[in-house]
């Protein structure tokens, strides 16, 4: 009898008890099968100032510079989605249909790309899982599915245009000998490199891609330096906001080139590549601030190339008949028209710049794909099987589009319009979900966002939608002809409205009447560790 007594006794007092924060709690088979990084490749963060503090306190230690070395590579792989051929193709468009008008536009997008970008780095450290996985635990197995298919079509679309982007510039830099498919050929390439180099460690594939980030910053920088645009209307684009009815679908095409739905998932993937206890809050903090401090840098950093590439463009065709026709394919022929040879000619230098944008962000890509892939679906396949996967389902589309649109200038340029639009349509599918976990406490513990952040995120990622969506809308209207296929997109268009409907429902920021997390549940008793 006194037995049965004191079992239940403890059940009440299991039941009671709150649950263990997520870093303390054991992981799951599936995030056992499962990781990002395997523990002997991770870089160990060591404690230079006081190897032997045994602080398991709040407060992060002191601020290290050589500790900000050791963590310093994940925001810059992060930041060639800002800098891959698309953006750079909004850039340029930007930049000569309307001038220095959108350089404010450009400032802030990057502000809230950075924003996301941090959060997506909370739940990477915080959770020590990355936001696919974290995604395949939170929703039912149909939408799981639905997410893993539309993360995995923008990846696709990203990567036709970075592939393409680097098949124009070795095109550019063969000068003409290498047709498009050819190049196309060489970028794909670039996954055996891409697995050469991550087997002699992360570190090393942080420096390749700091030295093509470098080659970006030298090459657009020696082009704003050779075309010399006007500096107090750099300034006065930068500080005075300006949108007219002329330039709205530019601007919509800067906003809509900075988030990336697979940069989302990257990047809470890339920092967990660094070694830190996760059950120590004072560590967790600590890295979310040095992480911050680097993701600033490099965006910062992809900030001023995206601005060199606006004002050479500004300066160049800002009001010329060629600023409508410009376009990535014939970019660098307008430059070498216009501003000529020196030292060396301009077409090369762009070219050098594209090439090294181009190879950057189709690695990237196939990281991203990793994550992805294995993160959503768990496959327990070894890291070159799923590069080698996530490879081939773009580049066999990108060598078909290759073929397909080689002979004409202006049709690749509306497929760069149809791909800008395959992305802006995923957006929602990464965006929403990062922001339902991250402010999720079983998930984030004492990491999750407080209610002034959440409303912030809330609002910016409510601001992106709402101008994709005007994008859809304007390019639909302009584009889509025929009763058939007028009524296949309205179709297609429900759906992708209800699916958005159902995960801003399943979060708890708006709670909603079929929701669990509108049913009040009792509070659990907290109970004191002393």
């Amino acid at each position: 009898m006194e037995n049965d007594v004191k079992e239940n006794l403890e059940e009440e007092e299991d039941r009671l008890l709150p649950p263990p924060p997520p870093s303390q709690s054991l992981p799951s088979s599936d995030s056992e099968s499962e990781a990002a990084f395997e523990t002997n490749e991770k870089i160990l963060i060591v404690d230079f100032e006081s190897p032997d503090d045994p602080t398991t306190g709040d407060t992060p230690p002191p601020f290290s510079w050589r500790k900000l070395w050791l963590f310093t590579g994940p925001g810059f792989l992060m930041s060639i989605a800002f800098l891959d051929p698309g953006n750079l193709e909004g850039d340029l468009q930007a930049g000569a249909i309307a001038g220095y008008s959108l350089l404010w536009l450009l400032m802030w997008a990057t502000a809230m790309g950075l924003l996301i970008q941090m959060l997506s780095a909370r739940v990477g450290v915080a959770t020590g899982r990355h936001l696919a996985e974290l995604c395949r635990d939170e929703y039912p197995t149909w939408a799981r599915y639905v997410l893993w298919s539309m993360a995995e079509l923008a990846l696709i679309g990203a990567d036709i245009q970075e592939v393409i982007g680097s098949a124009i510039a070795i095109q550019i830099l063969s000068r003409g000998f290498l047709p498009l498919w050819a190049g196309v050929v060489i970028t794909a390439s670039d996954c055996f490199l891409f697995l050469f180099l991550e087997n002699y460690g992360v570190r090393k594939l942080e420096a390749v891609f700091a030295v093509l980030i470098a080659t970006m910053g030298l090459s657009f920088a020696w082009m704003f330096g050779e075309t010399k645009p006007s500096g107090k209307e750099l300034m006065i684009g930068i500080l005075l906001p300006r949108l007219s009815s002329k330039t709205i679908r530019q601007a919509v095409g800067v906003v809509g080139c900075v988030i990336m739905p697979h940069n989302v998932f990257l990047h809470s993937a890339l920092v967990q590549s660094r070694k830190i206890d996760p059950k120590r809050k004072s560590r967790v903090q600590e890295a979310l601030n040095y992480y911050l401090i680097e993701s600033s840098v490099a965006l910062f950093i992809s900030f001023m190339i995206n601005l060199f590439v606006t004002t050479v463009f500004a300066k160049g065709f800002y009001g010329t008949e060629k600023a409508n026709n410009i376009g990535l394919v014939n970019a660098g022929q307008y430059l070498q028209e216009k501003f000529g040879g020196g030292l060396l000619p301009i077409l090369y230098i762009w070219g050098i710049g594209l090439l090294a944008a181009g190879q950057s962000s189709t690695i990237t890509g196939t990281y991203a794909g990793q994550f992805i892939m294995g993160g959503f679906l768990n496959l327990r396949l070894k890291k070159w099987m799923r590069a080698v996967i996530t490879r081939s389902c773009a580049i066999v589309p990108t060598m078909i589009v290759a073929i397909v649109f080689n002979t004409s200038e202006a049709s690749l340029d509306v497929l760069n319009e149809w791909l800008n639009v395959l992305q802006s349509v995923q957006i929602p599918f990464a965006l929403l979900p990062l922001l339902t976990l991250v402010s999720k406490e079983e998930i984030m513990g004492d990491f999750k966002i407080g209610t002034i952040l959440q409303r912030i995120a809330w609002t910016v990622a409510a601001l992106v939608m709402i101008i994709n969506g005007y994008l859809l809308l304007d390019f639909f209207v302009s584009e889509v002809d025929g009763f058939l296929f007028g009524v296949t997109v309205c179709v297609w268009t429900t759906a992708y409205i209800a699916f958005i409907v159902y995960l801003i429902s399943h979060s708890n920021f708006f709670p909603s009447p079929w929701s669990s997390s509108s049913i009040e549940l009792p509070k659990r008793v907290s109970v004191s560790n002393s």
